[in-house]
């Protein structure tokens, strides 16, 4: 037998609760390995040269990356840890570039909790991926279907 889940149960989650997330910086290799598992070599984020002739001045990592490493922030702080039941949908808006060794954290705010018309909960998360400065790069929501208590 599995370990009992330890994360949150839906029953649990109210609207307006906050959580921040620990940081996490987001290197040059980050950027390179996450090139290599995507595919994604646009020349923004591998291309020093041609990046610095950007609007943005130098190379910038993958928006998609951000959302990649908000999600594992999110997971870290243990609340679905267990209880998470399926990753429904995502909706995030793009504010600022992450720039290469910008260190990035999570605020975390259940925005609504419903049920489904089959008794499923499902719990909206309103999300801001800030970096170090404390300027927003990537805000939005998830939506996550959450076990309820038995």
């Amino acid at each position: 037998m599995g370990n009992a889940p330890t994360g949150l149960y839906f029953e649990d989650f109210e609207a307006g609760r906050i959580w921040e997330t620990a940081a996490r910086t987001i290197g040059e290799a980050d950027v390179t390995a996450f090139a290599g598992l995507t595919g994604d070599y646009t020349y923004l984020h591998t291309d020093a040269e041609a990046a610095s002739k950007s609007p943005f001045g130098d190379r910038i990592a993958h928006g998609l990356l951000g959302l990649s490493y908000l999600s594992g922030l999110i997971t870290r702080l243990g609340i679905l840890e267990g209880t998470v039941e399926a990753f429904m949908g995502v909706e995030m808006r793009f504010r600022k570039p992450i720039m290469f060794d910008d260190t990035v954290h999570a605020k975390v705010e259940v925005k609504m909790t419903r049920l489904t018309n089959k008794g499923q909960g499902l719990v909206t998360l309103g999300i801001k991926l800030m970096n170090q400065n404390e300027e927003t790069v990537q805000e939005g929501e998830f939506v996550l279907m959450v076990a309820r208590k038995e």
